[in-house]
């Protein structure tokens, strides 16, 4: 971003302990790269008082305890923010975290992949050529939401962009990959929804009891790798096993 924001358009007040800084107005990558470095900055450079650094996909959000910035706290906060925005954003550095999702696509079991099939027909594709581009594709984690650990994940070949399902499913298996539009996700849990379903992953996403409860974090970039079905049974009674 070769400008930092100025107006209060840009940086704006959500309640009284939350501020929301905009930094683009369309889901892509350089928005999300613009988001991510933000948040790398205000990590290097903390703002004492701000509670938890929340990326999105245009916006980043502070979480602030108000008592810490005097009798103006917005007006405070928004000053330091801006301090630190006074240098260009280094949108082309990432994470340096690169993840394998290894995932047993529907091509093996239609039962990990039941929509594999449809997806094909509808983008002119036989299955393994969606699934040839879907693990070609640039993936990157723009954000957390949803359901506690559910990546949303963009950079996916443009032609296997894809509306969402016009039925939503009442309950997609744990691990279920799927894409809709130009983005993949990950169902970390057992809930409802309506992505495209293309593949399973063995991994857990979601561990309340780790120390780091969500495997993945915005920011990182994911490589998908295809694995057969002996293999995605095998991972995952390695995922089940007692914990050390």
């Amino acid at each position: 971003m070769p400008n930092p924001p100025t107006d209060s358009e840009f940086i704006e007040p959500v309640g009284d302990r939350c501020l929301l800084i905009r930094l683009g107005t369309e889901v892509d990558p350089a928005a999300s790269a613009r988001v991510h470095a933000l948040v790398r900055r205000l990590r290097e450079q903390p703002i004492a008082g701000v509670r938890d650094v929340v990326p999105a996909f245009t916006t980043v959000a502070l979480h602030y305890r108000p008592e810490c910035f005097g009798t103006s706290p917005f007006a405070a906060l928004r000053e330091q923010l801006l301090e630190r925005l006074s240098r260009p954003l280094d949108a082309a550095a990432d994470s340096g975290r690169v993840v394998e999702v290894p995932v047993c696509y529907g091509t093996t079991d239609k039962d990990y992949g039941p929509d594999l099939a449809e997806v094909a027909q509808r983008c002119g594709l036989s299955p393994a050529e969606v699934v040839e581009r879907h693990l070609a594709s640039a993936h990157r984690v723009y954000m957390l939401g949803f359901a506690p650990g559910f990546p949303f994940i963009g950079g996916l070949d443009p032609t296997l962009s894809m509306p969402r399902r016009a039925q939503p499913r009442t309950r997609i298996p744990p691990g279920s990959v799927a894409i809709a539009r130009e983005q993949t996700c990950i169902y970390p849990l057992e809930t409802p929804g309506g992505w495209n379903l293309i593949g399973r992953t063995p991994l857990r996403l979601f561990d309340p009891a780790a120390s780091a409860p969500c495997r993945l974090a915005p920011g990182d970039t994911i490589r998908f790798t295809a694995i057969d079905q002996a293999d995605y049974l095998a991972l995952l009674a390695e995922q089940q096993g007692p914990r050390p």
